[in-house]
């Protein structure tokens, strides 16, 4: 009978001392125990909406024509990452996910220098390096695509650069490792952009081949393990004998979608099409380029007007602009550098945009029309715009000196009061 079979089926043993038993109750989760509830897919906006107040210290959160803040990013960085795992707790369900994390089998890295290191930490590594700060040398902005000046390179800053796409190739070996496909998008548009840092026109095939890869996982269909695991080696290639292998779920895929928010998706697509125009574009395929840049303005449509946000926004315009200009149409590129100088503009005139943001934007815009206006032969009138832009930051670098020199003045003058405050109570004690 199934009674008589049931302990023979107990493929487990109870523990019989006082130890044993310990270990066993240790390796329970109790629901009681579980953190607040996963959010529902819908919940998860990221920083698509608004917040009360600012998050980080500036003016420049603030939202330009509307009330709230900009939250600099953060929501939707908690998205790309999910630091919590709200995706795969959706996966598995949160019994299944807390034994499997107090038991170290959720998916980690667990070799190496990162052996020690948590899943949550190994991820917080990893953002270190998708969203770091650009280094001052890089010839090739991530957002703008400038033609690199050729025999211009330093051998210090080539080690630099050699070093940071070393760097992209094992944020991309992690992300594997992690299961995180948003992850894994990033670091591939992080490899083409710093293919194209590192090697310029001549890396362009290659970056091309990359950005495809990242807009693919950002996509509605299925991508193959194999070949994008292999943009993490040194000389990328597969084997002869190689077939096509398409089995994990794109982010926009409508299995995908019933977990991951399809703003995730949306992010990843902005950042994939972005290095694609930007690789097509070094490789003189200006009408292409234009089409993949010109895909970000619809993901862009509903966006909140803020500095962030902006900035990406006339990239793309300035980036569309250039291509027109290294076709030698002066007047397309110019339509799209009066955009692109509006939203400067509109923030240099709003109460609540941001000033130094707006100038700045101002500022790159006549550098895109100088050189454009330099391609038809106008050089003259290309001369004039450089030499206004260059009186123009030597007034905004004095007016920024002498606001500094005036900050630190100020914070003197209340140093030297705080001190004079502390002694006069030390007297008043004594």
């Amino acid at each position: 009978t199934l009674q008589q079979l049931r302990p023979q089926l107990n493929m487990g043993k109870k523990a019989k001392t006082a130890a044993g038993k310990a270990k066993a109750a240790n390796r329970k989760v109790l629901p009681d125990n579980f953190p607040k509830p996963v959010p529902s897919v819908e919940e998860q906006v990221g920083s698509g909406k608004p917040v009360e107040q600012p998050g980080l210290p500036g003016e420049n959160w603030k939202l330009l024509g509307g009330e709230g803040y900009d939250d600099g990013g953060v929501a939707d960085l908690t998205l790309l990452l999910d630091l919590e795992d709200v995706v795969l707790r959706r996966k598995r369900g949160d019994k299944a996910y807390y034994e499997a994390m107090k038991n170290d089998l959720l998916p980690r890295q667990q070799f190496g220098a990162m052996a020690k290191v948590g899943r949550r930490d190994q991820k917080v590594q990893l953002a270190q390096v998708l969203f770091a700060d650009e280094k001052e040398h890089s010839k090739v902005p991530s957002e703008v695509y400038v033609e690199p000046i050729e025999g211009d390179e330093d051998p210090a800053v080539i080690k630099e650069q050699t070093k940071a796409l070393v760097t992209a190739k094992e944020a991309l070996k992690l992300s594997m490792i992690l299961s995180e496909s948003a992850c894994v998008s990033l670091s591939l548009a992080e490899i083409c952009k710093r293919i194209m840092v590192l090697r310029g026109k001549e890396g362009g095939e290659d970056a091309l081949r990359v950005a495809c890869k990242a807009c693919e996982l950002a996509g509605t269909g299925f991508w193959d393990s194999d070949e994008v695991m292999m943009e993490a080696m040194e000389t990328p290639k597969l084997p002869d004998n190689h077939q096509t292998n398409a089995t994990k779920l794109s982010l926009a895929n409508p299995a995908s979608l019933k977990l991951i928010p399809i703003r995730v998706s949306e992010l990843c697509y902005r950042t994939g099409y972005m290095q694609k125009g930007n690789a097509l574009a070094s490789l003189g395929r200006e009408a292409e380029a234009r089409e993949a840049y010109e895909l970000i303005f619809p993901l862009l449509t509903d966006e909140v007007r803020s500095a962030r946000i902006d900035w990406e926004r006339f990239s793309v315009l300035i980036n569309v602009g250039n291509t027109y200009a290294r076709e030698k149409d002066y007047t397309l590129a110019d339509e799209q550098y009066k955009l692109a100088e509006r939203i400067g503009q509109d923030h240099v005139d709003a109460a609540q945009g941001s000033e130094e943001d707006g100038k700045n934007m101002i500022s790159v815009v006549k550098r895109a029309r100088a050189i454009a206006l330099k391609k038809v032969g106008r050089d003259d009138e290309a001369k004039a715009l450089m030499k206004e832009l260059v009186e123009q930051q030597v007034k905004e670098q004095a007016e920024a000196a002498k606001k500094a020199e005036e900050a630190a003045a100020k914070r003197k003058a209340e140093l030297e009061e705080q001190k004079k405050a502390r002694e006069e109570a030390e007297k008043e004690k004594q």
